[in-house]
């Protein structure tokens, strides 16, 4: 039977998560991309769509049926937001998304299983969660480790209006309705500093992706 790691990888929106995530994935990590998933169950089709516009509304929709992204940006993140719309959200999207997880992390096991040959299989399995830190009481995994990457707001504030093309109040709304960096540094093990200079930051990432490997030998 294949040995199995599982990661928690968290990080307040533009601090650098997705960096040491892609450094992982070169590493050889099965990388779950929760960001990725919530797109996937609000595509055409699937059972997301008709209840989001149940509870929000027909202006949610867009008249070919896709999501209508920014008017929900602006629901459910922005100023004016009305109480609780974030929850209703997640209500509908969340089990969609760890139905999502659980298959992927299930077929990466089916994967390494099969790779077998005289030596037990192992694989680490990295879940990308931006908001782990709100859903860790209810998110159906447990983790072995959890790695926060963590930056100041102002220099995160400036790489999404740089980077992303939000303006200075869409980005600081963003990080506004994300769990704090002290509450999720309180569910983490490790902190990845990421304003220290990319070459080192990735060093970190290594060097704790060749433990975890270790431990599994």
């Amino acid at each position: 039977m294949a040995l199995m790691l599982r990661i928690g990888l968290t990080g307040g929106i533009a601090a650098g998560k997705s960096t040491v995530a892609a450094r992982w994935r070169e590493l050889g990590a099965v990388h779950i991309d929760y960001d990725a998933l919530a797109r996937r169950v609000v595509e055409p089709g699937g059972e997301a769509l008709p209840r989001i516009a149940e509870v929000f509304g027909a202006d949610a929709l867009n008249p070919d049926g896709t999501l209508n992204r920014p008017w929900i940006a602006d629901h459910i993140f922005g100023r004016g937001a009305e109480p609780g719309a974030r929850e209703r959200l997640d209500a509908i999207e969340h089990p969609l998304i760890y139905d999502e997880a659980r298959w992927l992390e299930a077929n990466a096991v089916v994967g390494a299983e099969r790779s077998e040959t005289d030596t037990p299989g192992s694989l680490i399995v990295v879940h990308d969660v931006p908001l782990l830190a709100e859903v860790i009481n209810t998110i159906p995994f447990d983790f072995d480790h959890i790695v926060t990457v963590e930056a100041p707001v102002d220099v995160r504030v400036e790489r999404m209006v740089t980077d992303r093309g939000m303006t200075r109040e869409q980005a600081q709304d963003r990080i506004l309705h994300q769990s704090s960096e002290e509450d999720r540094r309180a569910i983490a093990d490790v902190v990845i500093d990421a304003t220290r200079p990319l070459p080192d930051m990735l060093a970190q990432a290594d060097a704790l992706y060749r433990v975890w490997a270790l431990s599994m030998r």
